[in-house]
């Protein structure tokens, strides 16, 4: 497995079959956007390919549970930090189930590492990197000679810093700021900055420099250039030997932005398409490419998606399960071998997907042959069912996904309507049931007379 390192740009080889993983996880006061979405699925991904392989992953992704804006949330709304926090990470990890996000080892908490932070600033102080102004203690920059060789930041671009000037230096940043609502130290009563959380965290879990770290584009500069320095100079080492970094997520070939109100959340999406064809969309371009989303981009990666579910729907194929992490199956099918090739070079999903479409075309056209061929059709389904788990799509049943968007109540009017037109059938009144079909069509219902009786599916959905 080789992975492109965002410091180096070079192709890394993982050299041995124990890896630490930890993502940067979202901060939880409003519900996840597609930034989130892309960037998870991405690393859940490699998640995959590296189970699949047989590596032994320890795999972490935190939630910043305390930051300026959550607190401004709980002005807003009037409830606690642990109402606002408790309620997104819910609605967070709802997402990622959707998503098929693969739940990692550890989700921790920054606010459950407190301890650890003062630790990691009580190290820092002792080595001369920090100093106190009337707000918090800072992180003296200048003082680390390596600083910015994670990001080859020129110190003349570092405009979006917060601004403070009494700092020494404008690259200085927050280790703890001082706030009377939170927690005691030697320090003072405050409450962390934001930098500090991760590399605490991944100090106490890990102990020793990660293997990858990885998040979005937008933290390579200043999170991660901040998280690196604080580990370099408090712990003496580097913070990890490998950084990924997915791209950007534009809307329309815009920059996705708060601040320009195209920021839109998973469950928006989510209302649009199904999660599965979601998931495809979200994987169908590299992870380090910067991603435009449209309607009409995510609606033709759901027909390149019902390719693979029209030939699990001809194979009666149902719900496939998906990866026991702590059991992992071992792929034995020629496809998915030659598929898990192809992503183990720094997970070049393109190509990959083309040879999905091709395994899905040469499947339909063996079937068309030999159709009665049990071996073939077991040795199809074992593909279909290792090829779901190592992309994380494909999973559901194809007969619910063709009926993707029909509340309860329409499918009830439908099933109906159906139990309706056999009847009339039976009874040689083909004018009512062809008036039924017509009926069903205007809803964009195409109905399927098959041996085994009538089934339905939604057109586009």
């Amino acid at each position: 497995m080789r992975l492109l390192d965002s410091v180096t740009k070079e192709k890394i080889e993982l050299d041995k079959k124990d890896i630490s993983i930890y993502v940067c996880g979202p901060t939880v006061y409003d519900h996840a956007h597609l930034g989130h979405a892309r960037s998870s699925v991405c690393f859940d991904l490699l998640h995959r390919v590296l189970l699949s392989y047989g590596y032994r992953v320890k795999f972490v992704r935190n939630y910043t549970d305390i930051d300026d804006k959550i607190l401004k949330k709980i002005s807003q709304s009037g409830k606690s930090l642990q109402e606002i926090t408790d309620f997104y990470i819910k609605s967070y990890e709802e997402d990622m189930k959707a998503l098929n996000v693969l739940d990692p080892n550890r989700k921790p908490r920054a606010t459950a590492y407190i301890n650890s932070m003062l630790d990691l600033i009580k190290k820092l102080d002792k080595k001369g990197f920090v100093y106190a102004l009337d707000d918090g203690l800072y992180f003296d920059t200048h003082k680390d000679k390596q600083y910015l060789s994670l990001s080859r930041q020129s110190t003349e671009n570092i405009s979006r810093l917060d601004s403070q000037i009494q700092k020494k230096n404008q690259s200085d940043f927050v280790l703890w700021k001082f706030d009377e609502n939170f927690y005691q130290s030697e320090f003072g009563t405050g409450r962390p900055g934001w930098h500090t959380e991760c590399v605490a965290m991944i100090e106490d879990i890990f102990k020793n420099t990660l293997d990858i770290h990885a998040g979005g584009m937008d933290l390579f500069f200043p999170h991660h250039e901040n998280e690196a320095a604080q580990c370099r100079c408090g712990c003496e080492r580097a913070l990890a030997k490998i950084w990924l970094h997915n791209g950007f997520v534009k809307i329309d070939d815009e920059k996705m932005s708060k601040s320009l109100n195209n920021s839109f959340f998973i469950k928006d999406a989510l209302k649009e398409i199904c999660a599965e064809a979601l998931r495809f969309y979200l994987l169908s371009s590299h992870y380090r490419s910067h991603f435009n989303y449209s309607l009409n981009d995510l609606q033709n990666a759901k027909k390149r998606l019902d390719k693979f579910y029209r030939l699990k729907k001809r194979l009666q194929m149902e719900v496939i399960s998906d990866f026991d992490t702590l059991n992992p199956i071992k792929m034995k099918s020629t496809i998915s071998m030659q598929i898990l090739d192809v992503l183990s070079d720094d997970l070049n999903i393109s190509k990959a997907l083309a040879l999905l479409d091709e395994f899905i075309n040469d499947a339909n056209l063996e079937l068309d042959k030999e159709n009665k061929n049990p071996i073939l059709k077991q040795n199809i389904k074992e593909a279909l069912s290792e090829l779901s788990q190592i992309f994380g799509f494909g999973l559901i049943d194809a007969t619910l996904y063709f009926q993707w968007g029909v509340d309860e109540k329409e499918r009830k009017e439908i099933e109906n309507l159906i139990l309706q037109r056999k009847q009339a059938k039976q009874n040689k009144d083909f004018q009512t049931a062809d008036r039924i079909r017509e009926e069903l069509s205007k809803k964009k219902i195409i109905l399927l007379d098959t041996p085994k009786g009538t089934i339905w599916e939604k057109a586009n959905a």
